[in-house]
């Protein structure tokens, strides 16, 4: 007998039950989330116009991955070592101490010089523990080494990163485009060479960001490797750096954007829903800071207080350092609100320039075709560290390094922009070539620059700055003495340092870690002297490695600089950032030692001496002025005061002699007005402040004094004479207490 046939229905779908005592009725559809989500809901889901399986595709993102890693790695090894790294360094041996001797070592807990404490140790622990293990010691070139390999790592991990971030928003073709756009990012391939502070933490970043879409895009059942990829990110940032706080406050943002969003406002009361959301998001944060904490000795000590006491520290970061911007050498915390864009607009390719600016104009496309979540997180993760620094006012210095980490997403929305370009005209071969051709001709000059400069690609500047000669003079170069390897390598080529020197060598420079490093193999054959560009008299030498930073940008672009005893020069695209300068008889150390024997005939001898061999040193120029000076030969100190004036413009000692000569030439008038555009060039100028107030109290307006003396000290708290006077004015006004209290503060 046939069996009798059933109705069919949908895989996945129940038969509606009817019942017996009732005619059957149509299913009711319940008010769940899935149903009736407005279309912006669906497109959280959408999948990529690139398929995932897309073989060709996929296998080129990987194969530039990998070439990211091996040319950051292989480039590592050619580096030099920045200035700032003697920080990290003893950090470093610091914190293998604590962890060796399992606390009792506190040391890393209160690092006063450069509060390195305040900061996260998970690079420093690391190959601090790896440079222990291979027994290499701070004064070996390989203990370096291995910390640079260690940094283009980090370098490698961001690229990817950034490039799995494009990927999983818009296929593999916007994930290759963003990543040929970081590796042919000089700065950030420089920064991944050598810079321990800004490249861990950028990873950290990128680390969190991506895996924080992975998981989210696949929530409430994320992958277990990206939940793990989430957590390593949030503690790397947090242990690198306080303000890896950031990626936490990202995180809970955005998942819950995306729960309500996804889900509906009820979704908040949905036990099992936010449950699931709870566990995987919390245990993520949680999981994260505490694997910051293990890296973090001072947090370590009261886990809840010290990240916000470390954060805190560095949001009111008061040491101001002299920069050159648009021309003027400023202090940092004086620097205009455009710093931080300027730098950043100067110094990325213009591919990356224009594919950001071109991903805003196609905003609207991108949120109607992709995931709009993740568009917004990309361009916020990109946007908000710079506006809040801005708003902040915050103290920033060497160009925008301190915001690195927030490259790799501007370079991910200008892969989304390239992409989608491409697509647009993807019916039309010769357009989306021609596309293509531009995004390469765009990359070319960043490129072509790294091949160049492949020890010191960091100072690059795009064209618009017009290239590193347009922004010479204009803007920092070599801030790090980066330049100082290849200053010592001319050195060795040439036979002036070699193995069994039979006569040691003294070299002066402002740049003296990095110079230790690579001279540490001569022993004491090599004797080095650390002297400040503008005291680079007070002592004797017989060569000198300044690269560009502290000179003044006014003595850049009139071309005082390199100096007349310039031997060699190293340069990025013909543009000179380092100078080896050498001594021909000692004539400027002499003449500064005899000056401050009060042999100002001896001094005025040597110092014209060193003048005729090298005319445009101003440090000669100065001293000449102030020897002729006393020796009341006021006509002939004018003469060298201008000198000094022509050659650096912005020279504070110089600007306060015209005042003096003036004064000296009883012109009150003329001082007042020499010493008032003294402090227009530096309002931090304690000696105008200092006679500007002398002047005031001639004329009988004491109050006008008192303020000018205020500001002196304020300039130069450890300024005895400004003391000095305020407490006599007040002892002439009749204010005993008031001169007692001031005498009683001035330093010992």
């Amino acid at each position: 007998m046939a069996k009798s046939s059933k109705p069919t229905q949908k895989p996945n779908q129940p038969a509606p039950t009817i019942s017996k005592q009732q005619p059957a009725k149509a299913p009711v559809q319940r008010p769940t989330s899935d149903v009736q989500r407005p279309a912006f809901v669906s497109r959280l889901e959408r999948p990529s116009t690139d398929s995932p399986a897309d073989p060709l595709r996929r296998k080129i993102f990987w194969g530039v991955a990998a070439l990211a890693f091996v040319v950051l790695v292989g480039l590592s090894f050619g580096s030099g070592i920045n200035e700032d790294d003697k920080f990290q360094v003893d950090y470093s041996k610091k914190l293998v101490n604590w962890y060796g001797t399992f606390g009792k070592d506190t040391a890393a807990l209160n690092i006063p010089q450069g509060n390195m404490h305040l900061y996260g140790g998970f690079f420093e622990v690391v190959t601090g523990f790896a440079n222990k293990a291979f027994g290499f010691q701070p004064n070996e070139l390989a203990y370096h080494t291995l910390r640079h390999v260690g940094i283009a790592i980090c370098g490698g991990v961001t690229i990817l990163c950034a490039g799995l971030l494009a990927q999983l928003i818009a296929g593999w073709g916007a994930g290759i485009i963003t990543l040929i756009i970081l590796l042919l990012s000089p700065r950030f391939v420089g920064d991944s060479l050598m810079n321990p502070k800004d490249i861990p933490f950028a990873m950290g970043y990128m680390l969190a960001i991506y895996n924080m879409a992975a998981v989210l895009a696949r929530m409430p059942d994320p992958r277990r490797w990206n939940v793990i990829g989430l957590i390593a990110g949030l503690g790397i940032s947090l242990a690198v750096r306080a303000g890896g706080l950031l990626n936490f406050a990202y995180l809970f943002m955005f998942a819950g954007l995306f729960l309500v969003l996804k889900n509906g406002f009820g979704a908040i009361f949905n036990g099992k829903t936010i449950g699931r959301y709870a566990l995987v998001i919390g245990g993520a944060a949680i999981g994260g800071y505490v694997f910051a904490l293990l890296f973090w000795p001072f947090a370590l000590q009261k886990p809840l207080t010290n990240p916000l006491y470390a954060l805190q520290k560095f949001s009111d970061f008061e040491i101001a350092i002299r920069v050159l911007f648009d021309g003027d050498n400023v202090k940092s915390d004086r620097t205009p609100w455009i710093y931080p864009v300027k730098w950043i607009v100067y110094t990325i390719p213009l591919a990356a320039l224009v594919g950001f600016a071109g991903c805003i104009l196609l905003l609207p496309r991108l949120l109607k075709k992709y995931q709009p979540l993740w568009i917004f997180l990309v361009l916020f993760a990109a946007i908000f560290p710079v506006a809040y620094v801005i708003y902040k006012k915050s103290n920033l210095y060497d160009g925008w390094r301190q915001l690195t980490f927030a490259y790799p997403t501007l370079a991910v929305a200008a892969g989304l922009f390239w992409n989608e370009l491409a697509q647009l005209f993807s019916t039309k071969k010769a357009i989306q070539y021609a596309v293509y051709g531009a995004l390469g001709l765009l990359v070319a000059d960043a490129g072509a620059f790294i091949v160049r400069n492949p020890q010191i690609p960091y100072v690059y500047f795009n064209p618009v700055a017009g290239g590193i000669g347009g922004a010479f003079g204009q803007y920092e170069t070599d801030y790090w003495g980066i330049s100082i390897r290849q200053g010592i390598e001319w050195m060795e080529q040439q036979g002036i340092l070699k193995e069994n020197m039979e006569e040691p060598v003294v070299i002066a420079t402002n740049m003296l870690f990095p110079m230790r490093q690579f001279t540490a193999k001569y022993g004491d054959k090599v004797r080095l002297k650390y002297l400040k560009w503008e005291k680079r008299c007070d002592d004797a030498w017989d060569y000198a490695l300044y690269p560009t930073r502290f000179v003044d940008g006014s003595t850049l672009r009139r071309g005082y600089w390199p100096p007349d005893n310039a031997v060699h020069l190293v340069k990025a695209n013909g543009t000179p950032i380092l100078a080896v300068l050498k001594d021909n008889g000692r004539n400027c150390a002499l003449g500064m030692a005899a000056y401050k024997l009060n042999d100002y005939e001896g001094a005025v001898e040597r110092f014209q001496a060193e003048i005729r061999n090298v005319p445009d040193n101003e440090v000669a120029w100065m001293n000449l002025a102030q020897c002729l000076m006393s020796l009341n030969r006021l006509d002939s100190a004018k003469v060298a005061t201008d000198k000094v004036l022509d050659i650096a413009p912005d020279d504070m000692q110089a600007s306060n002699l015209v005042g003096l000569y003036w004064l000296n030439k009883n012109e009150g008038e003329k001082a007042k007005a020499a010493f008032e555009e003294a402090v227009k060039k530096e309002p931090g100028n304690p000696g105008a402040w200092y006679y500007l107030a002398i002047i005031a109290q001639v004329s009988g307006d004491n109050e006008t004094a008192i303020r000018d003396l205020d500001k002196a000290i304020k300039a130069s708290p450890g300024f005895k004479p400004a003391y000095e006077l305020a407490a006599r004015i007040y002892e002439g006004m009749g204010d005993a207490a008031r001169a007692q209290k001031i005498r009683a503060a001035m330093p010992k």
